[in-house]
Parts: C-alpha cells; structure tokens; sequence
C-alpha cells in the first residue's frame, strides 16, 4: 500500500518542502505554525508525517497557541503518537517563549500606562487555569521596584487581604502600586466584587499614602484597565 505525500515521512519529502530546509533556506518567517511545530516534534508516526501530527494538534485546539500552552504533559499524551517526550518538548518550547518576553525587572522598566503593566503582569498570569492576584510596586519614578503574588484562588475566585497588600507595599517603601487579577473565563469585564474590592484599596491606600493607580483584569490575549475605563478615581 502507497500513502499520499501528506502521509509520508518529511525525509521522503522534496528538500524544498522539509520544514527545517525551509527554514535554513528562507528563515522562519516562512513557515506556518504547524511546520514550526512539526520542527519540534521532531517526528510523526506510522501513516501520519510530523506536519501532519502538528496540523491535527492545532486543530484541536483551534489553531490558538495559547490554549496548547494550558495543556498538561499528562493532557497532551491523550492524544494519539504524543509521548511524553513530545509533550514536554511542546511545552518547553512555550515557556521560552514566555520567558523570552519577561521583563527584567533589576532594569526597573517604568510604567507609562496601563499596556506597560499588562506586558508585566502577563508573564505572571498567562495560561493560568485558576485566578491569581498580583501587585506591581512603583518608586516616585512610577518605576518598578517590585512583583508580588497575592492569592491563589479557583476558577471563578481568589480572595484579597488589602493588609497583605499594604504589608507587600510598605516593606518595598512603594510610593504606589498597580492591581491584577486574571479571569480564566476569558471574560474582560470587571465584576461588582472587582470594583468593590478595588475601592477598598484604593480607599486604605489614602490612608497608608500609597496610591492605587490602575486594576488590570487580565485574560491570556487582553486586559481591561479599570484606571482606563473611569471605574477607579487614580488614574495613570
């Protein structure tokens, strides 16, 4: 039996048309996502090439890199000729790419807006399945001297003691400090606890002489600025 070319091994392939040959010849910009996956699946299986196995995976996932980013090692072994070889090196690739975008913060990058601090506290919040709140610390500069963790929550929730936020600030002698949460839901509206919970801090901030300059809501493509949206009375 003769498999189509789509089913053959990439080494049966034209040189013209190997991922890596491309590649080296054009450089990466020619490739589709699915050649560039393939790259790193390093092979496929018996009937199926590794471009072909790269294709079935981004349709899984609707072609969305970030959502195969959410997967587990253990979650993409579901799926057939995915080892966990495989699956770590996916994911691997994914991380670097986060950690490529990472901002060094010994360089104390300074906060102009709020898109300044979305592209902080998204390497801290992408692809996360649960919510988490984090606070960027701020000298007079509007420089950051600090990122803080605050809660872990669940899906849908994570609970905020404005004492520990204060605690973080002061420790840091932050003259403000920027809020973020991220909404697995993928929902970029703000919820009554939202704003309820951000004119808490905002209001002890006052008190502490620290000022609350901006809520991010955070989903893993965008964010919704509170500061930006009028919900807040601090603005950047």
């Amino acid at each position: 039996m003769s498999y189509s070319k789509s089913k053959n091994a990439i080494q049966d392939w034209a040189l013209g048309e190997r991922p890596r040959e491309k590649w080296l010849k054009g450089g990466p910009k020619g490739l589709s996502d699915a050649e560039v996956l393939a790259i790193i699946l390093g092979s496929g299986q018996r009937g199926e090439s590794a471009v072909d196995m790269a294709r079935r995976l981004l349709q899984n996932v609707n072609y969305q890199l970030d959502t195969l980013g959410k997967y587990s090692v253990q979650e993409l072994q579901q799926f057939s000729g995915i080892g966990p070889a495989k699956a770590i090196s996916i994911l691997a690739a994914l991380e670097l790419g986060r950690r490529r975008q990472a901002v060094d913060l010994s360089q104390k990058p300074q906060i102009r807006s709020s898109a300044d601090a979305y592209k902080i506290l998204s390497d801290c919040l992408q692809d996360l399945q649960h919510e988490e709140f984090w606070i960027i610390l701020l000298n007079r500069a509007n420089r950051v001297i600090g990122l803080e963790r605050i809660s872990i929550g669940g899906v849908s929730g994570t609970l905020v003691d404005a004492k520990i936020v204060f605690r973080k600030a002061i420790g840091y002698s932050a003259s403000s400090i920027i809020l973020g949460h991220n909404h697995p839901s993928g929902s970029l509206v703000s919820s009554q606890a939202d704003r309820h919970l951000t004119q808490k801090i905002v209001e002890a901030g006052k008190l502490m002489d620290v000022s609350v300059l901006d809520h991010l809501i955070l989903t893993n493509t965008h964010y919704h600025s509170m500061a930006d949206a009028g919900e807040m009375t601090s603005k950047l």
